[in-house]
């Protein structure tokens, strides 16, 4: 007797530039342990295809190709990004119409006073500028369908890493999950 794999988990994890999704995507890493996928936007956009962030960009499709390939295989799977709707709502759509695991999804929304201090502190702040940073900004850029959890700025790293273990069912594992 065979049995079916248990349903895989996808957590989207969105917000603003510096709102601190790569850093709630590494700790998810650090607390789950080994054999969770995390995708990154910026990866994926800025270093694999070195392409802008615009309306139907090759990055969006290679996404979308990504997380359905690791979901397809087992692995909790984490996309972390701004991923503006504009851009990404239609693939973002489809990703959470497929997925027949857990889904979650999560905005981080930090006020621009906020990803101002925030952004001094990343590698990039002598590469752009305040302005920059203010033509990317969209306050509560949510998906429709009130799909997204709100986690507002005063939220620690560590209490939004819980959040979102707690709600998407993440708990350490320990072995890999099994291959289809």
């Amino acid at each position: 007797m065979t049995t079916d794999p248990p349903p895989t988990q996808l957590v989207i994890l969105r917000g603003n530039s510096a709102s601190g999704k790569s850093s709630v995507a590494a700790g998810l890493r650090a607390r789950y342990g080994r054999s969770i996928a995390l995708v990154s936007q910026d990866t994926l956009r800025r270093d694999v295809l070195r392409e802008r962030d615009v309306p139907g960009g090759a990055n969006i499709g290679l996404i979308d190709l990504t997380v359905r390939h690791a979901l397809e295989h087992g692995f909790p799977t984490v996309l972390e990004g701004m991923l503006y709707v504009a851009h990404y709502g239609v693939m973002l759509a489809g990703l959470l119409a497929d997925h027949p695991g857990r889904t979650h999804c999560f905005y981080l929304d930090v006020p621009f006073e906020e990803t101002l201090l925030r952004h001094a502190t990343k590698p990039i702040a002598g590469e752009v500028d305040e302005g920059q940073l203010c033509s990317w900004y969209r306050s509560l850029d949510l998906l429709p369908g009130a799909v997204e959890t709100v986690v507002p700025a005063t939220s620690s790293l560590s209490d939004t890493i819980g959040l979102v273990m707690r709600s998407a069912g993440l708990t350490s594992q320990a072995t890999p999950p099994a291959v289809r």
